[in-house]
């Protein structure tokens, strides 16, 4: 039976580190196989797995048997495979499903981007330009559509996940309508609209997004008549009128992108208006090596990073917002409550 080892000394300790990628690997390939989801809440021996999802059992069994060593999966004394709390968390039908989260973070691109990190700490510069000729959203949309599907949905997960908690600290009883900028497929806009039924809403996101936005706010749906939904960048423009904007989780480009986008929001807004920036903090996180292995992986595809509360708000300060509040909005979110003045 394979089990989760004690803390092993600081030699063999790197040697694991080093091998990082292996951990990686083996959750992309469990997520892809659809192990997760195969196995259901009585163990299976890993020759009726690999008959479950298509594939070989001693090759499957490997598989296996390095996932428990970090605790997802476990295997019982009969050599038969469970599921464990992280386990479930592949399932494609968990409430709190990362399966799309975990291949977004291991997608093809970033195999490619990984290894030349050196590169883009000696100089600050993203590495996806030099790697394919184009900005990474570009790259994306026209040659990685698949790669763009999984970023989408790994966003829309989480978005998800968090957007009943926006809805839960915002008071927006005193206005009357409200711009959800860069918002995906409109979670958080349509989590707002249902708290607050006065309220008309906006959606701005790229067109390949907003074609896939949230059922509730597409023509025939719940919230259609109280909703617009405009396609476009809003690092070029926001022709959106509204009394609060939200920006959830897309302050991470490099600086000239972050600028562009708040310029485009206050020019927007104007005078008296409200915008709310929600970001997960790198300094103010449960988990580190989350966070900062993020923080990372942003410097290497669009030249972004994580912020801290300071660079956060130095950023709209420095945009030309003013700070009323900044609060948590969940133990992984924190929301800055801003007003453009006058």
């Amino acid at each position: 039976m394979t089990t989760a080892q004690s803390a092993p000394p600081p030699s063999m300790r790197l040697r694991e580190l080093a091998f990082g990628a292996a951990c990686a690997a083996a959750l992309r390939a469990a997520a892809r196989l659809g192990v997760a989801d195969a196995l259901g809440d009585t163990p299976m021996s890993a020759e009726d797995l690999a008959s479950a999802v298509k594939a070989e059992p001693k090759p499957l069994r490997r598989l296996l048997r390095a996932l428990t060593c970090y605790g997802v999966f476990t295997e019982r004394p009969d050599g038969t495979f469970a599921h464990t709390d992280m386990s479930r968390l592949l399932r494609e039908d968990d409430p709190n499903s990362l399966r799309y989260i975990t291949l977004w973070c291991t997608e093809p691109w970033t195999w490619d981007a990984w290894p030349r990190l050196d590169e883009a700490v000696r100089t600050g510069r993203n590495v996806i330009q030099d790697l394919y000729g184009k900005e990474f959203f570009v790259h994306l949309n026209e040659d990685a559509p698949e790669s763009a599907d999984v970023f989408n949905r790994a966003m829309t997960t989480s978005s998800r996940q968090s957007a009943e908690d926006v809805a839960a600290l915002l008071d927006l009883s005193g206005a009357s309508s409200v711009a959800d900028i860069g918002g995906g497929q409109g979670h958080v806009v349509a989590s707002l609209l249902e708290k607050h039924p006065h309220l008309h809403g906006t959606l701005l996101d790229l067109p390949r997004v907003v074609e896939n936005a949230d059922p509730r706010l597409l023509e025939g749906g719940s919230l259609a008549d109280r909703v617009r939904i405009v396609p476009g960048d809003c690092r070029e423009a926001i022709p959106v009128k509204a009394d609060v904007y939200i920006i959830k989780n897309i302050l991470e480009w490099d600086d000239d992108s972050t600028a562009r986008c708040l310029r485009n929001v206050i020019d927007a807004g104007g005078p008296g208006a409200r915008v709310v920036v929600i970001e997960n903090l790198v300094d103010d996180t449960p988990s580190m090596r989350f966070s900062t292995a993020m923080d990372l992986l942003l410097l290497l595809n669009v030249g972004g990073a994580k912020h801290t509360t300071d660079s956060m708000v130095e950023r709209l300060k420095a945009a030309g917002l003013t700070i009323d509040d900044i609060s948590p909005v969940n133990p992984y979110l924190h929301a800055f409550d801003c007003t453009v003045p006058a």
